[in-house]
């Protein structure tokens, strides 16, 4: 099975469905915060955090939302991982607690690893989580096995295809 490249053990994530996926997230986030069960800021992990966070954000009335911005993979391999963009000092308050981290995907861990020694007391969530990085999240939705990969909608086109068989 190490013969596959990443599309033939590939998980297609479809708008609708991630909408779906980040709602439920949401829901399970609800009234689990520090402050009476209120959170206090969202904060999302650029690029892929950005659509589950702000989906998030609505479902729970959260209005203060940030970013931070690390890099990780260069395409697909993965390197190390790099704060490009820091939220602003006031959401990180008391090293984040009552803070939301959102992120798409947990593979590695690496990403979140590196969140996590910024903001120590927060709450870090993603949509779906691979084995080697669920220790780094606190709650997800999907768990995926390691070797598949997660094709997001934001990465996919529409095209014709043509059929096995004939043209007509």
């Amino acid at each position: 099975m190490t013969d596959r490249l990443p599309h033939e053990k590939g998980f297609h994530i479809s708008w609708d469905q991630l909408h779906r996926d980040s709602r439920a997230l949401a829901w399970r986030l609800d009234g689990k915060g520090p402050d009476e069960g209120a959170w206090r800021a969202v904060v999302a992990i650029t690029r892929g955090g950005m659509a589950p966070a702000m989906i998030v954000s609505r479902e729970l009335d959260i209005r203060t939302v940030d970013t931070i911005s690390v890099r990780s993979y260069h395409h697909q391999d993965r390197g190390v991982a790099e704060v490009l963009k820091a939220p602003q000092a006031d959401v990180r308050g008391d090293a984040g607690e009552g803070v939301l981290i959102i992120d798409d995907l947990v593979d590695s861990g690496k990403t979140l690893e590196l969140v996590r020694e910024l903001f120590p007391k927060a709450h870090f969530a993603t949509v779906y989580a691979k084995p080697q990085g669920r220790p780094q999240v606190d709650t997800f939705i999907t768990e995926v096995s390691q070797d598949t990969w997660i094709f997001f909608p934001w990465d996919m086109a529409l095209q014709y295809v043509e059929p096995y068989r004939g043209k007509d």
